[in-house]
């Protein structure tokens, strides 16, 4: 029995499916203790936008640490924070003309999604809030409310309130407008919707099978939202940092949040930092009323900034990313043209795509076969049936192609030595030639 299997709690789960010890890790790449290497299409969940120890952000980390720069400071001002606000005003909020606060919250995702709901009902003096079917929002129990998974909800041990979930675009078919169906709950008294202080939602579900709203819905969800006074909230936590190409996911839909939701890549090297970024009018806040120790991580500071003025200094790492996504997307599409009998399908936009199995436990078979060829990746979706690409955006063009052609071996593999599910006209034909 290992260390792991001693000590470590059940609930870990990542360690399950790729049960070896790693040592080292570069860029797209990880490395076991026993010399293996693995191509990472997980990339800690999409923590690792910019790889494993990117260079430029290593040698900042480094020198700040040997000047014996401040580790922890609280919420006092530092000047590790002073450039990295410096750093996203310069590169990242004025050339986007966006005016917004920053609030640091606790390190984890599922903190900044806490303040800003917390936020949202102060300011507007209503409780609810609408989230979306498949959406996922952290863990903590204001978080956990708005997180559509059950798997996670049912672990609460008590009752989520506060939320309303509406069907996600998409999610009624494609025929089918939710923000219609949204928007005449929301004028009918009778409907039982309770008026809602925002609503909180994902361009690019992650944890929902990399599912991508399209820009007309989230025009329209902002423009309703803007009409009936409700707060709109982007959870930008895994979708942004360039994942879907472009800094914010909402760029392209010309929408403006009233609040946004950042942590996993922001620090750009894995290390914990979370923020919320909301207009100035919506700071209403009294001094300490949420607070938290860890409200500051200054090595992460240090990170973050560095990557502001390496990577978006300019629209090159954009393009960079649009033509990998392109990659991504023509491998996905061509596999599920040859493979037509397995309903497969094509989910996903920018570095945050996914290959639709239809069926959990085939997507689980192919992730294992990856896995046994060198490549990480996860499942994802209401019946783990999407297994998703988050390979790190600065994925060197060799590896990236590598991955995809182990990911396409698998799938083949698995899908010839699994019968495809019989469709409708198959099985009346099968009834007709029995008779």
């Amino acid at each position: 029995m290992s260390i792991f299997e001693e000590l470590e709690s059940n609930v870990r789960s990542y360690s399950r499916s790729f049960p070896v010890t790693f040592v080292r890790s570069k860029n797209a790449c990880l490395y076991t203790e026993n010399g293996v290497r693995y191509i990472d299409f997980l990339a800690g969940a999409g923590a690792l936008n910019y790889g494993h120890n990117p260079s430029v952000l290593k040698t900042a980390l480094v020198d700040y640490i040997e000047c014996d720069g401040i580790t922890h400071g609280l919420d006092m001002q530092t000047q590790a924070k002073r450039e990295f606000l410096e750093g996203l005003k310069q590169y990242i909020l004025a050339p986007r003309n966006m005016d917004y606060r920053v609030q640091f919250t606790g390190p984890t995702g599922t903190n900044a999604v806490e303040a800003a709901m917390k936020l949202a009902r102060k300011v507007t003096g209503r409780e609810n809030i609408v989230a979306f079917t498949n959406g996922f929002h952290g863990v903590s129990l204001g978080a956990l409310a708005a997180t559509g998974n059950q798997h996670h909800r049912g672990a609460a041990g008590v009752s989520l309130n506060g939320v309303t979930h509406m069907p996600y675009d998409g999610y009624l078919g494609d025929d089918i407008d939710t923000t219609a169906y949204f928007e005449k709950v929301l004028c009918d008294p009778s409907s039982g919707l309770d008026f809602p202080a925002a609503v909180i939602v994902e361009t690019i579900q992650g944890e929902g099978g990399a599912t991508a709203a399209s820009f007309e819905w989230l025009e329209k969800l902002a423009a309703l939202c803007k009409s009936y006074d409700i707060l709109l909230i982007v959870d930008d936590i895994q979708a942004g940092c360039g994942r879907s190409g472009t800094f914010f996911s909402f760029e392209e839909a010309g929408i403006s949040p009233d609040i946004i939701t950042l942590s996993k890549s922001l620090s750009g090297y894995g290390l914990p930092l979370s923020i919320v970024l909301f207009k100035p009018e919506l700071d209403q806040w009294e001094p300490g009323e949420h607070n938290g120790t860890f409200r500051g991580n200054n090595l992460a500071f240090v990170t973050a900034a560095a990557s502001f003025s390496h990577f978006w200094a300019d629209n090159r790492f954009s393009q960079e990313i649009g033509r990998k996504a392109a990659m991504v997307k023509g491998t996905l599409t061509a596999l599920c043209l040859e493979l037509s009998g397995h309903e497969l399908s094509h989910r996903g936009r920018g570095l945050m795509q996914g290959l639709n199995c239809a069926r959990g436990d085939l997507a689980a078979v192919i992730a294992a076969e990856c896995f046994r060829r060198g490549l990480i990746i996860e499942t994802s979706g209401a019946h783990d049936e999407v297994l998703k690409i988050l390979c790190p955006l600065t994925i060197e063009h060799d590896t990236l192609k590598e991955g995809l052609n182990i990911l396409t071996e698998a799938v083949r593999q698995v899908c010839q030595a699994v019968a495809p599910e019989p469709s409708e006209e198959d099985y009346f034909e099968g009834l007709r030639l029995v008779s």
